[in-house]
Parts: structure tokens; C-alpha cells; sequence
């Protein structure tokens, strides 16, 4: 496993994460879920990402008891806040109030007494960016988080959330995108934007919901058991992708994969990673097979003609507008 520091922080983090979106407490089964974890330690990840929604708290709760006969020193445990974690209108956005009681309920569930990275899982615009600022500050003074990051925040929103966090001395040193070779809407702004202020990319989906695994064909249908084919493990999110023109041009893909002696997945990890400015690839698995395949993308170097070969293979089905970064207008 190699390692990057998270952004200009002095906070080294994997450059391959776990997360646990859409799998533990969810579409894996617990022994599943604990496995994976044990894979992701195993090849040396040491970086951990969740959020308090993810299957309704459950996530967070897995992955405390997984990880806790580990030395917590060793390990970066990042959550996140914003979503609804429960039936009351204040259960929900960016308020002090939320803040402050989601994370007392994050780190009861994780088994640990701070998190490395406390994250914005999007922006409120419901509530007072100095509000949540300020109670993001407490956070930290507490002793409940070391780091601040946010979530698919605009460039504009991570310049006066920088602002606010060095008035008030504390830490902003991430932002968790979508990024992949299909989806490249953080490149003309947010990320000029926090290469000048210090922020470092810990990306998410770097395979497109699984799409740049080659394993969708176009005009055939979803694998059985496949994510696309499961309602509850994000069928929504992949399906902007399942056209015949995407797959089509993901299937060319792979002559640059074994030119490279890659697995598809792995040059999807492997080039979002070229990127100086992401510090971590965030991975999910279902399996601990899929954990050792996708970590063998740690380290890899990939040449300037691979480069743009793939740029013409995908850039007609690229997104790249800036303003496809979006949170909801009104909380959920």
C-alpha cells in the first residue's frame, strides 16, 4: 500500500480507502462485511470511510465492532453528517444541534473516542455556513475530530468554509467527490480551488458504481445479483451509466487495461489516482476477492499516451460541467 498525505495536512491516509456505503448493514451480511475489513487490513488500508445514514446508522455500527481489536492510532476513521438520521425535522442538515448530537451518536457506534475526519456529507443551505462552522469548531476543540472535510461541496462553498475555518483554528483539509473517468466535474473548479487553498480529494465511486469494471454489456442486461439489479444497493445511482454508448465505450477500454496488465477496475482506481490533488480512492466491496483485486491499484503509474487513449475513448460520454456539484436547495 502506498500512502499521501490529505492535502497539505500533516494526516497521512491510504491511498486506497474503505468505505461502506450500500454494503454493511445492508446489501452484506455481517460475517461478509467483517471479512472485507479484514481484507482491506490485510493489504495495508489503514483508511476507513462511512457516514452516519449509511443503512440508517447501521454502517457506522459495523464497522466499530469490525475494527475494534485494531490499534485505533494505527487506523483513519473518517463520517460524515448532513443526511437524515431520524424522523424529527432537526435530525438532519447542518445545524448545531445536528452536529452535536451526531457526532456523540457517530463515535458511540464506532466504538471510539474522536474520528480523524469529520465531514459536511453536503452543504446546508438551510442553515448559517458560520453556525455550522462554528459547531464543527467545537467538535474539534473537543477533542472529537481532529480533521474537518466536506462532501460534493461547490468551489465557491470551499473557499468561504476555508475562510471560516482559519478564523476559527481549525483544520479544513478534504472534499469527498465523485470522481472517475465518466465523471469529471471537479477538475475546472474544485479542484484549482483546493489545490490553492490545501485541500486534498478523497474521491468516491472512482469506478463509476461499477460500470468501468467492464462487467455491464451493452444490450444485455444487468448481471443477476449485479448492484444495478438490487433496488436497496444503489440500482439508482448506476443508471445513468447503463446506456449503449457508455458501455460500448467502456468495453474499448479493456485492450488499455491488459496493455497495462490491469483489471478494468484497477485502471479505473489507477487513473483517478494519477489526479496530484486526490489523496485517497474510496472502494467498497462485497466481497474480500474484490478488496485484494482493486488494492493492486495502489502505486500504479500510468504513462501520458495511456492517458489519452483513454481520453478519446470516453471523453464523448464524460460529465464535466462544475455545476453538476450540488446539494439539495432544501434539506431532505
Amino acid at each position: 500500500m502506498e500512502f499521501r498525505h490529505l492535502g497539505r495536512s500533516g494526516l497521512m491516509v491510504s491511498e486506497i480507502s474503505y468505505g461502506n456505503w450500500i454494503t454493511h448493514g445492508s446489501q452484506v451480511e455481517e460475517e461478509a462485511a467483517f471479512a472485507c475489513v479484514r481484507a482491506a487490513l490485510d493489504a495495508g488500508i489503514t483508511t476507513f470511510d462511512t457516514a452516519d445514514v449509511y443503512a440508517g446508522t447501521r454502517a457506522e455500527d459495523v464497522l466499530g465492532r469490525a475494527l475494534q481489536q485494531e490499534r485505533r492510532e494505527g487506523l483513519e476513521i473518517f463520517t460524515k453528517v448532513y443526511w437524515p438520521t431520524g424522523p424529527g425535522r432537526n435530525d438532519r442538515g447542518l445545524s448545531r444541534k445536528h452536529i452535536m448530537e451526531s457526532i456523540n451518536g457517530s463515535l458511540r457506534r464506532l466504538r471510539t473516542d474522536y474520528v480523524d475526519l469529520y465531514q459536511a456529507h453536503r452543504y446546508d443551505y438551510s442553515t448559517p455556513l458560520e453556525e455550522t462552522m462554528e459547531a464543527f469548531a467545537d467538535v474539534v476543540h473537543s477533542g472529537k475530530a481532529h480533521y474537518i472535510g466536506v462532501s460534493e461541496w461547490k468551489a465557491s462553498q470551499i473557499r468561504e468554509a476555508h475562510g471560516l475555518a482559519r478564523e476559527l483554528r481549525i483544520p479544513l483539509v478534504s472534499s469527498q467527490p465523485q470522481y472517475s473517468m465518466l465523471w469529471r466535474v471537479i477538475e475546472a473548479e474544485v479542484v484549482p480551488t483546493s489545490e490553492e487553498l490545501g485541500l486534498g480529494q478523497i474521491v468516491w465511486s472512482p469506478m463509476a458504481q461499477g460500470v468501468l469494471s467492464g462487467k455491464y454489456l451493452p444490450g444485455q442486461p444487468p448481471p443477476s445479483g449485479s448492484r444495478a439489479t438490487d433496488e436497496k444497493s444503489g440500482a439508482g445511482f448506476i443508471a445513468k451509466w447503463l446506456t449503449d454508448d457508455v458501455l460500448t465505450r467502456v468495453q474499448q477500454l479493456k485492450p488499455l487495461a491488459d496493455q497495462a496488465g490491469l483489471t478494468m477496475a484497477q485502471l479505473a482506481i489507477a487513473w483517478v489516482l494519477q489526479n496530484p490533488n486526490v489523496s485517497s480512492a474510496i472502494i467498497g466491496a462485497s466481497r474480500p476477492e474484490q478488496v485484494h483485486d482493486n488494492v493492486k491499484a495502489a502505486g500504479v503509474k500510468l504513462d501520458a499516451g495511456l492517458l489519452k487513449a483513454i481520453d478519446e475513448i470516453v471523453d464523448p460520454v464524460t460529465e464535466r460541467d462544475p455545476a453538476r456539484t450540488e446539494s439539495p436547495a432544501e434539506r431532505p
